[in-house]
């Protein structure tokens, strides 16, 4: 039995998936759903002017769905950072055009 793998693309932009060579492989319209990550940015000191430093911590994911079987999520690199799971991953590095203009990314990737 063949699974076939759906893409849902949980950010709100469009999001062109290119080879390592440059080929435009996919493009993926957003879902209408959006996952995000909670932050709390919590004071960790400063360094000389005086700057304030911060340290990101991250809290729950909403919108997120539950794992299903045949499907893969995309979501910001910041929500995939947030959670341990097979089934999402990001945007790859950014590609861009010849004025610096973002183009797309270079497949999609999990930390």
């Amino acid at each position: 039995m063949e699974i076939k793998m759906k893409l849902i693309n949980l950010t709100p932009h469009t999001i062109n998936i290119f080879s390592p060579e440059g080929e435009e492989l996919l493009t993926i319209k957003p879902s209408g759903d959006a996952a995000r990550v909670d932050v709390t940015m919590v004071g960790s000191g400063t360094l000389p002017g005086p700057v304030p430093t911060y340290v990101a911590v991250m809290g729950d994911i909403e919108g997120l769905p539950a794992p299903e079987a045949g499907k893969t999520f995309i979501v910001s690199g910041m929500v995939e950072a947030a959670c341990d799971r097979p089934d999402v991953y990001a945007p790859g590095e950014l590609l861009r055009d010849e004025s610096g203009r973002p183009r797309g990314c270079v497949g999609l990737k999990q930390t």
